[in-house]
């Protein structure tokens, strides 16, 4: 348990990644870590896309905004919430289909996220490194193109996996105090939340480098997430699950 506990502690995203390929046995192994994740009432509403394919890699690098990482690693794995497979079933099952809807694509979205995040664990334990692309969702109408998903399938998360070739210092998180509340949710003063993203803030501003930004927040506003561009991958992705038949 020890040895978990140190893997989860220590975990960092991983750009670089070596030439060596993840053999078929290992990867075997994440995969069916993967599929082990608790899932809403066992139903397992989702599915895993596995991508090594160069030329499929091509075609994803674009909406992934470039990312170096999805062609240098070896695996990518892209993790989508899919009724496509449940609703087949009910159909030839004589049974009622209740899952065309917007609470039908956020439970199968959670059970995506939670498969993909026992895949990370089990692909640190075998030393392997991983990278988050958050371009998953925000591009899921063209990913979703690429990838062959019929309706009610969305892709919503996906990461590179391969052996790191890097070792990164693991990030600030935010103290346990600023995420967890007993019995109620606590609200934050002004001291309070300057104190609580204090050491985030002196990190992410060397991080950066962007001396014409006053902190870690007017960078995360003004040029990582503007509302701008946020508000595009909103209309984006509520078209796609209404094209998708999820509501």
């Amino acid at each position: 348990m020890s040895t978990v506990f140190n893997h989860l502690l220590s975990h960092r995203s991983i750009r670089k990644f070596t030439e060596q390929d993840v053999s078929d046995e290992i990867l075997n192994q994440i995969l069916e870590a993967a599929t082990m994740a608790s899932s809403s009432g066992n139903m397992q509403t989702y599915s895993i896309i596995l991508t090594r394919d160069l030329e499929m890699k091509k075609k994803m690098y674009e909406p992934h905004f470039k990312q170096s990482m999805l062609m240098d690693a070896p695996v990518f794995l892209t993790f989508c919430a899919d009724f496509h497979r449940m609703r087949q079933w009910l159909k030839f099952s004589d049974a009622p289909d209740n899952f065309d809807n917007f609470m039908s694509f956020m439970i199968a979205s959670i059970d995506a996220i939670l498969a993909s995040q026992n895949a990370v664990i089990a692909a640190e334990s075998f030393g392997l490194g991983v990278c988050y692309m958050g371009t998953t969702l925000a591009s899921a109408h063209e990913i979703g193109e690429i990838l062959g998903c019929p309706e009610n399938v969305v892709p919503v998360v996906g990461f590179a996996l391969g052996y790191p070739d890097e070792k990164p210092k693991v990030r600030k998180r935010l103290p346990m105090s600023a995420v967890v509340h007993k019995e109620v949710y606590q609200d934050y003063s002004k001291a309070e939340l300057l104190e609580i993203y204090k050491e985030k803030n002196e990190e992410g501003m060397k991080r950066y480098n962007m001396p014409e930004m006053e902190n870690l927040a007017q960078i995360y506003t003004k040029v990582k997430y503007t509302k701008e561009s946020h508000i595009k991958y909103s209309k984006d992705v509520l078209n796609y699950l209404e094209s998708q038949k999820f509501m």
